[in-house]
């Protein structure tokens, strides 16, 4: 098993066990990273996991959905990196991966 690195806004990282095939947003949620919250349980439809993956991993998160970047969308937050976490399959090659939180979740 590897390793991801989930960092809040205030610069406290949490490191945690990658289980590869959750999304980014359960392994969040299951190891309570605090700014992940996951309202709508994976469905892409609140936009409480948005994530800023750090950009030399960004091609590791696979395509993104239309929805998805719908939802984005409207966030004031939203970089260049940003993905939601529950559309984001973990596999062992993110071992080492960074994910920034934002300041505030939709």
């Amino acid at each position: 098993m590897g390793k991801l690195t989930f960092i809040e806004h205030n610069n406290t990282k949490h490191v945690v066990e990658l289980e590869a095939g959750d999304t980014l947003m359960q392994i969040a949620v299951n190891n309570a990273v605090p700014g992940i919250d996951g309202d709508c349980g994976g469905e892409c439809a609140c936009g409480t996991c948005h994530m800023i993956v750090a950009e030399e991993w960004f091609d590791e998160t696979g395509a993104m959905a239309d929805a998805e970047e719908q939802m984005l969308s409207m966030t004031p937050e939203r970089a260049k990196t940003s993905r939601l976490g529950c559309q984001v399959k973990a596999k062992e090659a993110m071992d080492g991966m960074t994910v920034h939180l934002p300041e505030f979740q939709m």
